[in-house]
């Protein structure tokens, strides 16, 4: 009768446990950090200004939005890649973000990839290996680009830098007081799970055969 070696039958399981583990936080973290990309709520500022349509203004990487005072009505208005009169630190954050989003998306695949193979039990073990480091670097490198925007966020925020924005917007330099978002905290939850998910996908161990062989028992 065959059956399969004892070590082969003890660590698979746990090693599909493990890839699982890992998926789930990169999953978690990728789509926090595609949220916070698109979110407003990245600078909090407060005005005081009769000129300004709101008290309250939402500054994002993408957008900024308001409440209008007299409509009662959310206003937003959208901004590219391009937009010559944003900040060095919005525009840089534009691109980590996005960096970020398609690092992730690699990464997930890469994860997907060992978890198949660990299913199959036919192990190409440098293939998975590959995967697993390749994985383990994606997503380090996805919470790196999303720290990365946090920190310097953060750090505009403290230094109260103020932002040109065009006329039409009705929108001061500077506001009378601002503060960090929301956006940051939902983008620092992101940056933990992903760079849990990437240091467990670099420790992670593999059986040395390339294959599950199966040991023939005596009759």
């Amino acid at each position: 009768m065959s059956t399969y070696s004892d070590h082969d039958v003890t660590r698979r399981p746990s090693n599909i446990h493990h890839q699982v583990c890992n998926l789930a936080a990169a999953i978690v973290g990728w789509i926090l950090a595609t949220i916070s990309m698109d979110m407003a709520e990245w600078r909090d500022w407060s005005l005081s200004t009769p000129v300004s349509p709101s008290n309250l203004v939402y500054v994002g990487m993408w957008q900024v939005c308001f409440h209008h005072n007299i409509s009662r009505v959310w206003f937003c208005h959208h901004y590219t890649l391009h937009e010559h009169y944003l900040p060095l630190d919005i525009r840089v954050a534009q691109h980590l973000l996005v960096v970020a989003s398609l690092l992730g998306l690699l990464g997930k695949a890469s994860t997907i990839f060992i978890i198949r193979n660990l299913l199959k039990g036919n192990l190409q073990r440098n293939a998975t290996r590959i995967a697993s480091v390749a994985a383990g670097s994606l997503h380090l490198a996805a919470g790196i680009c999303t720290s990365a925007t946090m920190v310097w966020n953060f750090s505009m925020v403290m230094k109260e830098e103020g932002i040109s924005f065009p006329s039409d917007f009705q929108l001061p330099f500077k506001p009378d007081a601002q503060r960090v978002g929301f956006a940051s905290a939902v983008a620092f939850v992101a940056t933990l799970l992903l760079l849990m998910s990437g240091v467990s996908s670099l420790m992670s161990r593999f059986p040395h055969n390339s294959e599950v062989h199966p040991r023939v028992s005596d009759p």
